[in-house]
């Protein structure tokens, strides 16, 4: 076992940056350096961290794990070849934008005996209110995920982009992929979709989610029906109502999980390669959720 984890940062942009913080506190993480396209932002957050820029093929080599943040068109290719030189991924949502990337990297993983974790975070919520351990199954799922528009991301669809959480959300819940699939989608300010509407079928159980990237103000909320009752949660207010039997969280805004999801997934997934303790999001739910919204992408 590693007495500390030497990690390398493979992009170098604005949710790198919250990665490269994460990696630097961590007191169990030697974060040994970065590899980014643009020079001279891999520069800069080597001198913020003290680390170094490297080329690609050399961070891999200098790492025991690598965390993939750069933009999700990169992520399938980017992983193959983490993988293939050995080193343990998390990976950025998506996991890859392509059914068949996707494939490849549970199959790298599982050959190599590595370590996967993708990063929807959101799970941890799910873990902070107490969903995650309800034994029922919803009978309906409304979401809704939207963003005023950026620039940032849009080298994949809203689909891949935001959606994906949300569809990650219903295979945590249902655990397992939906029997069926339908959507549409459309483009308004990108090459890619920018709105995207979609309903998964998990036997009688229905989710409805929609996302976009083109509205004026973000929301981020989900509404559960179960057989017991119904509940509501707003993840940009970090609230609860719920009329459920179930022994939930409604402070779960005061969880150190909900609060910093992104340091606790790190620390999961350290702990995973460490310890031997299960990941957050495995290789082959993060596949669910790329062929899910492949499926919603192409059904027009």
């Amino acid at each position: 076992m590693f007495k500390h984890l030497k990690i390398g940062l493979v992009g170098a942009g604005v949710f790198a940056g919250y990665h490269a913080n994460k990696l630097s506190e961590h007191a169990r993480v030697k974060f040994v350096g970065v590899y980014d396209l643009n020079d001279d932002n891999a520069a800069n957050m080597a001198y913020k961290h003290e680390i170094k820029a490297h080329s690609l093929e050399a961070l891999l080599a200098e790492s025991d794990a690598v965390v993939i943040a750069c933009p999700a068109s990169f992520h399938g290719d980017v992983a193959r070849l983490a993988l293939e030189a050995g080193c343990h991924c998390l990976i950025e949502k998506p996991l890859a934008t392509t059914a068949a990337q996707s494939e490849t990297i549970v199959r790298l993983a599982a050959e190599n005996n590595l370590i996967v974790q993708i990063g929807h975070q959101e799970r941890m919520v799910l873990r902070a209110i107490g969903l995650d351990v309800v034994e029922e199954h919803p009978l309906a799922i409304k979401a809704v995920r939207s963003n005023p528009y950026s620039s940032r991301g849009t080298d994949a669809s809203v689909t891949m982009d935001l959606m994906t959480h949300d569809i990650d959300l219903c295979t945590a819940l249902f655990g397992r992929a939906p029997d069926t699939v339908k959507g549409r989608t459309r483009c308004v300010k990108s090459e890619t979709s920018d709105e995207s509407h979609a309903a998964l079928y998990y036997g009688d159980a229905r989710a409805d989610l929609f996302a976009s990237r083109v509205v004026e103000t973000g929301e981020r909320h989900m509404t559960l029906t179960y057989p017991s009752g119904s509940v509501h949660i707003d993840f940009n207010a970090k609230t609860l109502v719920h009329d459920t039997p179930f022994d939930l969280n409604v402070d779960f805004a005061a969880d150190p999980r909900a609060q910093d999801s992104l340091g606790a997934a790190t620390d999961v997934f350290v702990c995973a390669i460490l310890d031997g303790t299960p990941v957050l999001v495995g290789a082959k739910d993060g596949a669910i959720a790329v062929q899910v919204a492949t499926q919603i992408d192409g059904d027009v």
